[in-house]
């Protein structure tokens, strides 16, 4: 496979899921703010969601000061943000038709009909569009092009780079949303273990679409601990850590077995050393090293992959 339909298959795959990630972050902060501040208030809830994706200077260069209003336009409308769900859902499609014939037409379809109804969507007076339409409508969307993809794609290599991809921004997507929970630490320690601290944990489920699949496997409480062990290091959690990192090395093995000599494979080797480091964990030496500095390790470490995936695959060598 030529590299620069390689890069498009990846990037494809890494903008879909870029864009449910940016929906998802909106759904975070819709639900963080139903909660009543205390006296002395907390860290801004929206501004916890700029942090977390990495634009809060450009937003704060653009817009000033924040607001739910303003925050929304940047994240789902805002072509100006690279992670915006319209300027990922267009770069999808973009990326898309420009490899149309790997593509079957299923998935080509889901596709242009995502696009079409976004510029409709554009369109619509933004009073007249809520929060949760917006998630609902980007959710549904991404998920239908993801099922055709799996419903009816060859597993040949082009169907191993849109899933890397995937799994890739995926890991990176549940990662951020965690460190949203960092960004919006109660004011005081003894808030840790409250009812807004139990809440704040179940936004975090609820906007992963995992607060049932949760309760199948712990049971009724919700815990720090908890929700942190399923979501990092549960292999059975389908948007885990651990579970898009599996994913992440099963499809680099794929590609090395295609392409074996022809690549360096370093992007396999430092996946493997990546999931290596994060078996050798569990949830309570993860909790001493502090969440936050664990995340940003591995978002760093995912950054090193993918850097690699493209060293590898998508610069012309391969």
């Amino acid at each position: 496979m030529l590299s620069r339909t390689a890069s498009n298959l990846f990037w494809m795959g890494r903008h879909l899921e870029r864009a449910e990630t940016a929906a998802r972050l909106l759904d975070v902060g819709q639900r963080i703010t139903l909660m009543p501040n205390t006296e002395t208030g907390y860290q801004n809830e929206w501004n916890s969601l700029l942090q977390a994706s990495g634009t809060s200077d450009l937003f704060a260069r653009k817009y000033g000061e924040i607001t739910q209003e303003k925050v929304e336009e940047f994240i789902f409308f805002d072509r100006d943000n690279p992670s915006s769900v319209v300027g990922c859902l267009e770069k999808a499609r973009e990326s898309g038709r420009i490899v149309r014939t790997a593509l079957t037409s299923q998935v080509w379809d889901a596709l242009n009909v995502a696009y079409q109804e976004l510029r409709h969507l554009e369109r619509k007076p933004r009073a007249a569009v809520d929060t949760a339409s917006l998630v609902d409508f980007t959710t549904g969307h991404t998920s239908t092009v993801r099922g055709a993809i799996n419903a009816t794609q060859l597993r040949n290599d082009g169907w191993h780079f849109m899933n890397l991809g995937y799994g890739l921004e995926r890991a990176d997507a549940t990662a951020r949303l965690l460190d949203v929970k960092y960004f919006v630490l109660l004011p005081r320690i003894e808030f840790v273990g409250s009812g807004l601290d139990t809440y704040q944990w179940q936004v975090i489920l609820r906007a992963l679409s995992a607060h049932r699949a949760y309760h199948w496997a712990y049971g009724g409480d919700i815990t720090a601990g908890q929700v942190a062990d399923f979501l990092i290091l549960n292999g059975e959690s389908p948007r885990a850590l651990i579970t898009s990192l599996y994913e992440t090395v099963w499809h680099l093995e794929g590609l090395a077995r295609r392409y074996g000599e022809a690549v360096p494979n370093a992007a396999r080797d430092k996946a493997r050393e990546t999931l290596a480091a994060l078996q050798d964990r569990n949830i309570e030496m993860i909790f001493d090293e502090g969440l936050h500095e664990f995340l940003s390790w591995f978002i760093g470490e995912l950054s090193e992959i993918s850097n690699l995936v493209h060293q590898d695959y998508l610069q012309g060598g391969a």
